[in-house]
């Protein structure tokens, strides 16, 4: 059995360690959202492999001739569970849930919010702005960046209130909120006019 308190590994290794498509694939997948590495991809397609199973088990309730209130029950608490966390619309089905991706995991990840919300440069800056404990959501610093943002949580991503990034006129924060191509149509030198 084990010792209870230790952590035991939550996702599990690819069955064929060199096949080049998913190696390919993964690497792609850690670059686009500045994840440290492929550990947490096979984490994000473990959390989704649960839920495929649960809904194909669900399907095979429905085969076997179980009650018809009961199977509906057990589909309406699974869909709201996954609406609740973001990773269904309001219309989905048990046919949502078998085709998720592993990008939209990964897309509920606070590391990837705060990237899209504009909190930081790259994912990269994202991820060191969590752990570093300068983000918080409603209030309460967070300072993981895996952390999965529910849906009621992401109007609530901010800087922390003791972050020097509250203040808007911080360098860091000018860099952040200026467009990319200011950069580039900034005024002429002269050099080269006479």
């Amino acid at each position: 059995m084990g010792y209870p308190g230790k952590n035991h590994k939550s996702y599990q290794t690819p069955k064929r360690p060199w096949e080049k498509t998913r190696i390919e694939e993964e690497t792609r997948l850690v670059i686009e959202y500045g994840l440290r590495n492929k550990r947490e991809v096979w984490k994000a397609q473990s959390h989704l492999r649960k839920y495929r199973k649960a809904a194909r088990d669900l399907l095979a309730l429905k085969s076997n001739g179980t009650a018809e209130e009961r199977v509906e029950a057990k589909k309406t608490e699974l869909i709201s569970h996954m609406q609740r966390a973001g990773l269904l619309s309001a219309d989905a089905d048990i046919d949502n849930v078998l085709a998720l991706k592993v990008q939209a995991q990964l897309e509920r990840r606070l590391q990837t919010m705060v990237y899209r919300k504009g909190l930081a440069r790259s994912p990269k800056q994202a991820r060191q702005f969590v752990t570093h404990g300068h983000i918080a959501i409603n209030g309460q610093r967070v300072t993981v960046p895996g952390y999965v943002v529910r849906r009621g949580e992401e109007n609530g991503i901010s800087y922390y209130g003791k972050s020097p990034y509250t203040d808007g006129a911080h360098a860091e924060r000018v860099r952040i909120t200026k467009p990319a191509g200011a950069a580039a149509a900034g005024p002429a030198t002269g050099a080269g006019v006479n």
